[in-house]
């Protein structure tokens, strides 16, 4: 895969788990995006898995869970 992309577009591609650009970016229910870069487009599960734990836990500061 090229890292020349379109405008500095990368998608994250949950079906074939590779990074995405330009013409072959798959459908959007598929991809997460758009990345800066390819390798923020390949940490895009871990940057999803850190926000979650974050607003899980803000969820629990808000309805008191964390005293």
């Amino acid at each position: 895969m090229s890292d020349s992309g379109r405008g500095g577009r990368y998608y994250w591609c949950t079906r074939h788990h590779r990074v995405e650009t330009g013409a072959d970016v798959c459908a959007a229910r598929h991809v997460l995006g758009p990345y800066t870069s390819a390798a923020d487009a390949e940490n895009a599960l871990q940057t999803v898995q850190r926000r979650n734990e974050a607003w899980e836990a803000e969820d629990a500061r808000w309805a008191g869970e964390d005293e």
